[in-house]
């Protein structure tokens, strides 16, 4: 059953690093392609507002770049309201080659032992629950306990993690068992604690579906990003030149008129 239901998402973002003289960030941080009622990005520091250069990368993600930001203290502070529901995700002819490459943080080439084991002879939605259903039954959700160094391979071993290794391990074991998969980075009401989320997106007979196997929002009111292969195409801050030390974050989602109910059995996409 596909959820139907229409949502109204509420969306803020704040971070304050320690940059030295002449550095360049890249930001993925903007609601993506959905219909915005209100929305600004404001960059500050001891000199004043700076300018923001919006750009798109290959995925198509809404890239902010900033320049030369002084020596000192910068903040950032990322806000959208009323974003109401996207046009479902779009796939290409070429997708299903693409997502089933191995990436920087997804080891597909192996895991085909282990994907066939926790696949079987399961295909389409059926092989992605399987898959979902064992990532969430074999790692414990331990905030901390990975760096972002951790790939699929050491969260297989280690069987734990926060968000982001979830994602890499579930949708490794999706390539390895022949559905194509890919990354996602959200803003997810309900998510506690409240953070950026990654999630995994699987294309079953055309359609671009949401899995998350740590099971801590609804995926109806989920918010989009940023899409890629793993979390080096969807980093909430990259470092282009100079030196960045983040010093603090805070993230806040929130949906009306009411957080959906989240049902497992249901398909969902990113809208």
């Amino acid at each position: 059953m596909a959820h139907t239901g229409t949502v109204n998402r509420h969306v803020n973002a704040w971070m304050r690093a320690e940059v030295s003289a002449g550095t360049a960030i890249a930001l993925l941080v903007a609601a993506a392609d959905a219909p915005v009622g209100e929305e600004s990005l404001r960059v500050r520091s001891a000199t004043g507002d700076h300018t923001v250069e919006e750009t798109r990368d290959r995925f198509g993600n809404r890239v902010h770049l900033l320049h030369e930001l002084p020596a000192g203290t910068v903040e950032i502070s990322y806000r959208a309201s009323g974003i109401g529901p996207a046009a479902p995700p779009v796939t290409d002819p070429t997708d299903p080659v693409a997502h089933l490459r191995p990436s920087r943080y997804c080891e597909v080439d192996e895991f085909t032992r282990i994907a066939a084991e926790v696949v079987g002879d399961r295909t389409g939605r059926a092989a992605v629950d399987a898959v979902a259903a064992w990532v969430h039954d074999h790692l414990d959700y331990v905030p901390g306990s990975s760096t972002v160094t951790d790939s699929a391979r050491s969260t297989y071993l280690s069987r734990q993690g926060v968000c982001r290794d979830y994602a890499h391990l579930t949708a490794t074991l999706l390539r390895a068992g022949g559905v194509p998969a890919r990354c996602a980075a959200v803003y997810a009401p309900g998510l506690t604690p409240m953070d950026f989320h990654l999630v995994v997106e699987a294309l079953v007979e055309g359609r671009w579906i949401v899995v998350d196997a740590t099971h801590l929002a609804p995926r109806a009111s989920m918010v989009r990003i940023a899409t890629g292969q793993d979390a080096a195409d969807t980093a909430f801050m990259t470092t282009l030149a100079g030196d960045v030390q983040l010093t603090g974050m805070q993230v806040m989602a929130v949906v009306d008129p009411q957080l959906p109910v989240e049902r497992m059995t249901e398909t969902v996409s990113l809208r």
